[in-house]
């Protein structure tokens, strides 16, 4: 039964990871994201990891990806790009060659066994107070910079996000007037038809 859910959830990350670095409609790669994301915490279930399973819902599948949907509803997905030209040359060549690095960095060190050479640590989680406690004081002591530091890079991409949506709206001038920025469509269709 274990390994028809690790199959199971596995393959659910693996096509949503697919959707989300084929789709070309933005909307359809978060809406892969989300696939990717509950594949990742069935596989956490399956370890009797139930409470980063629910953060992952939570947090990630929930709060993170309605980010992504929020910020790219902002900046619009009205136009369409052509992605088949390179706005910087050899960026293509270098991804490539940055993936074939990383892959037998990975693959180096699963077949060595590990980073350090010895074997790694399964010991059970020692003491009194539950998975939950012990997880919340170690990440609000230990690592409270790093958790900060992530909320922090949050606000700057929604801010960012504003920035773009509204020097976007700013740069969309009409020829006729060259200070007027072009009308809502949609707002001009409802005003005609009330009229």
């Amino acid at each position: 039964m274990e390994l028809a859910v690790f199959i199971v959830g596995a393959m659910v990350c693996l096509l949503g990871a697919y959707g989300v670095v084929t789709s070309r409609n933005p909307v359809h790669a978060a809406l892969s994201l989300v696939g990717t994301l509950i594949g990742v915490a069935v596989l956490f279930i399956a370890q009797d990891a139930e409470f980063l399973a629910a953060v992952q819902i939570i947090v990630y599948a929930g709060a993170i990806v309605v980010l992504f949907l929020f910020v790219i509803m902002l900046i619009g997905v009205d136009r369409s790009e052509d992605v088949d030209v390179e706005p910087l040359a050899g960026q293509k060549l270098a991804a490539v060659l940055a993936g074939l690095g990383i892959a037998v960095g990975l693959l180096s060190i699963v077949a060595l066994g590990s980073v350090t050479g010895a074997p790694p640590s399964s010991a059970p989680v020692t003491g009194d107070s539950p998975n939950t406690e012990a997880i919340a004081r170690v990440l609000f002591t230990d690592h409270l910079l790093a958790f900060e530091i992530t909320s922090v890079l949050l606000v700057i991409a929604v801010v960012g996000a504003v920035a773009l949506a509204r020097h976007r709206q700013a740069a969309l001038v009409d020829e006729d007037h060259p200070g007027d920025v072009v009308p809502d469509l949609e707002a001009v269709d409802s005003q005609e038809a009330v009229r």
